[in-house]
């Protein structure tokens, strides 16, 4: 650590009563809006420069600012080693082999960050984990690039890696100092073709003149205001989590004060605290979303009528669209953006053989993944539990009743386009619908998240106990009907309003997109019912031809399980 650094944040922290490595923390987001104007302005045809640049401002983070020279260490250990693993070993198991040292050694970080047990302090846990994201898609995009491309989706066309790319060129992909220490991360080839500007060729067929603009020579767009607007936003974040957090903190759930307040005061309270706990990373990765704009990374492309070029290739959160969350789709799928894209693109649809559809494999290792990637803490645990429940209600429950609240199409109107989604007009009671679901979904996810803010299994159900557990005894009641002859009726005058015998499939369209969010299971009643099926089937099947229906239950149910999905195909190709 560079000699005195700490002189102006123990001042400022005493100040405001900010801890020093936090205020240091946000010191980083803010000047490397500075230095990525300087990375930007590096020579197009000098892509080395750029790697040292990069590698060198990370450095300075890790050793200068923060004096984390064991954890450049464990970085590096990370990085050599997914390089190696890459390097010297062929064929399929060399993604697998990676991915288990890489999990393996961060599971140690988290267990040490555990025993130390201060958060005000900067660790290295962050950063490797946003490392792993990085390494274990290098190592899938390396296998892909030794694959046939008949063999390969069209997502994996386009991020396979065909040649191992130089180690300068690696280690500036690595230690991406703008997003080094809390991300975003993205894959390799989106670096490759940054440093390299082919990033920014224009699509075939878009008009040159609609190219946006640039500075002097350079290909990269000018990106001042974009970049500009995110640093305000995620200013104005933090400045509200360090207005409001003196007034909704964790400790206030545990103190006796917070029970001298009436129960819908104290659910409110406990939605509160989670409101504020999120603004601070709301803060800080839009921070360093638009520093990653201002470098050029962020470029999306470039609207081929107006020419106006999209920023949002590394957005990882939408405040709004979480906080206004009408079902956990939108409230999971919303947070944490590329975590989601990772798991789904590198865990969940890699444990499912090929000409296979992902099954519940699939959506138990992805589960799994998720929670060993957060941590060990056991609040991280009781979280997704419940979320997964809230998840499965949730579904079941706008399949059954959202449809009450969509006008039927007349009998005369015209079908939809194929591949196109029909439009839908709400009832005039559909507003009532919104807001009922808005408050349950809000209301739910303010206690189901409270763990993975208060971390300790004590704590959890301490904060769960004083709110009477309203959610769990929610789920418990909504678990019931839906195993109750209320279930059957509601589904029966859902046919008689629509006119068909049809299973209504909103649901189902919406099961393919958030199979993986976060790493939470997909439809489980869905499921077991359709192994139910297929079994009963089997045996009936086997019957009729006169053979032994004596099966191996475990080996026809796992083949069951990963049959299925085959009608959510067509969606995960769309994704793709």
């Amino acid at each position: 650590m560079l000699p005195y650094i700490n002189v102006p944040f123990e001042y400022v922290g005493g100040r405001i009563g900010a801890s020093v490595d936090e205020l240091k923390l946000i010191f980083s987001f803010l000047i490397s809006y500075p230095l990525a104007a300087v990375l930007k302005r590096i020579p197009d045809s000098k892509p080395w420069q750029k790697n040292v640049f990069t590698i060198s401002v990370s450095l300075f983070y890790l050793l200068g600012l923060f004096n984390l020279g064991t954890g450049l260490i464990v970085l590096l250990i990370n990085a050599i080693g997914a390089y190696a693993i890459a390097f010297y070993i062929d064929g399929p198991f060399m993604p697998w082999i990676a991915f288990v040292f890489l999990m393996g050694y961060m599971s140690v970080s988290h267990i040490y960050r555990q025993i130390v047990e201060d958060p005000s302090v900067v660790d290295i846990t962050g950063a490797q984990m946003v490392m792993i994201m990085r390494l274990t898609a290098f190592c899938w995009n390396v296998h892909d690039g030794q694959l046939p491309e008949s063999d390969l989706s069209d997502f994996q066309k386009d991020r396979a890696i065909r040649q191992l790319p130089s180690l300068l060129d690696y280690f500036g992909y690595v230690f991406f100092f703008p997003s080094l220490l809390i991300g975003p991360a993205f894959d390799y080839v989106d670096y490759e073709r940054y440093i390299t500007t082919t990033m920014f060729n224009l699509p075939p067929g878009v008009d040159p003149s609609k190219a946006p603009p640039t500075r002097k020579k350079r290909r990269i767009p000018r990106s001042g205001r974009p970049a500009g607007l995110k640093a305000a936003t995620g200013i104005g974040w933090i400045l509200l989590f360090l207005n409001l957090s003196g007034y909704y903190y964790p400790d206030y759930l545990l103190s006796p004060e917070y029970m001298t307040h009436g129960f819908f005061r104290r659910v409110w309270l406990l939605h509160m605290v989670g409101v504020v706990t999120r603004m601070k990373y709301y803060g800080v990765w839009t921070l360093t979303e638009g520093a990653c704009i201002l470098s050029g990374i962020g470029y999306k492309g470039v609207d081929p009528v107006t020419g106006k070029a999209s920023w949002d290739r590394l957005q990882n959160v939408k405040p709004f669209a979480i906080e206004l969350a009408q079902n956990t789709h939108a409230y999971l799928g919303n947070w944490n953006i590329n975590t989601n894209h990772w798991l789904r693109n590198y865990v969940y649809l890699r444990v499912t053989a090929k000409g296979k559809k992902p099954g519940f494999r699939a959506s138990m290792a992805t589960f799994i993944t998720s929670a060993f990637w957060h941590g060990f803490y056991p609040g991280y645990y009781l979280t997704f539990v419940l979320a997964s429940f809230n998840q499965y209600i949730a579904k079941n429950a706008r399949r059954l009743f959202r449809p009450f609240f969509i006008e039927v199409p007349s009998p005369t109107a015209a079908p939809p386009t194929p591949g196109t989604k029909p439009k839908e007009q709400g009832t005039k009671y559909k507003i009532y619908y919104d807001i009922a679901t808005w408050f349950i979904t809000q209301a739910a996810f303010s206690f189901t998240v409270a763990p993975f803010i208060l971390l300790t299994f004590s704590a959890s159900m301490t904060v769960w106990v004083r709110v009477y557990c309203y959610c769990i005894i929610g789920v418990i009641a909504s678990v019931a009907f839906l195993f109750s002859p209320g279930k059957a009726y509601v589904v029966k005058q859902l046919k008689r309003r629509t006119g068909t015998d049809k299973r209504p499939e909103i649901a189902r369209q919406e099961s393919a997109r958030a199979g993986t969010t976060l790493g939470l299971p997909d439809d489980p009643e869905q499921e077991l019912q359709e192994i139910v099926a297929e079994v009963k089937k089997e045996i009936e099947s086997r019957r009729q031809r006169g053979m032994s229906v004596d099966l191996d239950v475990k080996k026809v149910v796992q083949e069951k399980l990963d049959a299925l999905r085959n009608r959510k195909a067509d969606d995960e190709k769309k994704e793709l």
